[in-house]
């Protein structure tokens, strides 16, 4: 990305936040404005680092309870933060001032849909995530839900919302689950729960960790968290992406966010537009998305839809016809309770090469009726981009030219032309220019060891497969 563009896009999204991001000095999932800070949100967004403490890597840094009170004027409501553990004491001036920009923060994201709140009999319960990214590129992620306390008679919704550095949306759902029947209880009982939480260690991929909790009336209880064997999914669950969309269309999806094109995700509900932009981000792993990205736009930052860098967010139903009046320059506006784009630029079937298409199509239309498990499902639908990008730029490890002292030099000529199709070379030589390309390739130059990791086990595989066929294909000849 050009110096222009960066500083371009620093400008716009300073103006967008600027209502709240004064205070708060944190940009809601956006990325940085110079290349050294968007390699290190890369960085954490692929190794989902864990935050530090003084007690060593902890699950979380806070959980915190989000309820609507009225404001001294009018009958509007705005969300307060009214429970909050752990309470930090003792901080120093500084660590105290980065502590109140970030809880002033939390609220907006746990109530989106702006201050028109009424007390209610019924409400679903909803569980959902927000990301709001740091001004030092670090990134946190706020795991919501939101439901109806429990009582008689007419109230508010309130949140349970718990911040952490990980990426693991299905054990700290099963965490919330927990929070939630404790908070039934009295919040006293959460207590010793999450201080158990805080204390254990997080468990490697396929390990599991056991927590041991007091509840009143029921006895003591073991609660076992497990994290999914293979990492790079644990942060997402593609089943709702499925449920909204056809595979073509998600095809489109993917090839519009490749080219780091703006989109713009609409739904009623806060859990299926953060389950659904999750997952579209996913799509692109091994590359890490490290534009704007808010999986949920509070209300107050709905001109994100006006910036002219690419962007990647979700906006609730009820605000459609305030993005559609909106000035926005190409875009794709897809519609998750329709299953339809709303706008599109008109050439996303033919970004990627066909004949990659047609495979990832193929891969993702074979065996869809046998899969059951949430595991299973993340597999079969992100298998097939992952072979797209073995296919397409797999080979990148050979054209890294590396000086004496391990310093790495990418061959971006070379490694294009290495490409012997002539639809995946035209493909490579523009996402070689992107973003996404940029921060994966200074990753690898800078690495000293061998790459590591489920990518390059693809990438291997795939390479043994293609020195087995060509023997046979010589024989047939």
């Amino acid at each position: 990305m050009s110096r222009r563009l960066e500083k371009m896009e620093g400008q716009v999204v300073g103006r967008v936040v600027r209502l709240f991001r004064n205070r708060l000095r944190l940009r809601a999932g956006s990325s940085q404005d110079n290349g050294g800070n968007a390699v290190k949100e890369s960085e954490r967004a692929q190794e989902h680092t864990l935050p530090n403490f003084a007690g060593g890597p902890h699950f979380f840094e806070y959980l915190l309870v989000v309820s609507l009170k009225k404001k001294h004027s009018g009958d509007d409501y705005e969300p307060t933060i009214t429970y909050q553990f752990p309470k930090r004491e003792n901080l120093l001036r500084g660590q105290q001032e980065e502590e109140e920009r970030l809880l002033s923060a939390i609220p907006l994201f746990c109530f989106p849909d702006g201050n028109e709140w009424a007390p209610l009999t019924e409400y679903p319960r909803e569980t959902f995530s927000f990301v709001l990214t740091n001004v030092d590129g670090s990134r946190k992620i706020g795991y919501c839900r939101r439901l109806l306390p429990a009582g008689r008679g007419p109230r508010l919704p309130r949140v349970y919302c718990i911040l952490s550095c990980i990426g693991c949306f299905g054990l700290f759902s099963k965490i919330l689950d927990e929070v939630e029947k404790r908070h039934q209880i009295s919040m006293a009982v959460i207590y010793p729960f999450m201080q158990g939480l805080r204390e254990a260690a997080f468990p490697a991929p396929g390990k599991t960790v056991t927590l041991k909790s007091f509840i009143p009336d029921s006895g003591t209880e073991f609660i076992s968290l497990t994290r999914p064997l293979d990492s790079h999914l644990e942060h997402v669950d593609f089943s709702s992406l499925l449920h909204c969309l056809s595979f073509e269309q998600i095809l489109q999806i993917f090839a519009s966010a490749v080219l780091e094109r703006r989109i713009i995700f609409l739904a009623e509900g806060l859990s299926t537009l953060s389950q659904c932009i999750h997952a579209a981000a996913a799509l692109l792993y091994p590359f890490s998305w490290a534009h704007t990205y808010i999986p949920v736009v509070p209300e107050r930052l709905l001109d994100t839809v006006c910036c002219p860098t690419p962007f990647m967010v979700g906006v609730q139903m009820h605000f459609q016809q305030v993005v559609m009046d909106s000035p926005m320059e190409e875009v794709l506006l897809v519609n998750l309770c329709e299953g339809t784009f709303l706008l599109s630029v008109g050439d996303e079937k033919e970004i990627l090469p066909p004949k990659l298409q047609e495979d990832i199509l193929a891969s993702l239309d074979q065996g869809t009726k046998e899969l059951q498990t949430s595991e299973q499902i993340n597999e079969h639908v992100s298998g097939p981009f992952v072979q797209f990008f073995v296919k397409t730029v797999g080979h990148y490890t050979s054209y890294i030219k590396r000086e004496a002292n391990g310093q790495g030099h990418f061959q971006e000529r070379l490694f294009c032309k290495a490409l012997t199709s002539k639809a995946n070379r035209r493909f490579v030589k523009k996402f070689v220019k992107t973003q996404l390309f940029s921060l994966f390739i200074q990753e690898a130059e800078k690495s000293k060891h061998p790459p590591a990791g489920y990518f390059q086990r693809k990438i291997l595989e795939y390479e043994e497969q293609k020195k087995h066929k060509k023997p046979r294909e010589k024989t047939v000849k």
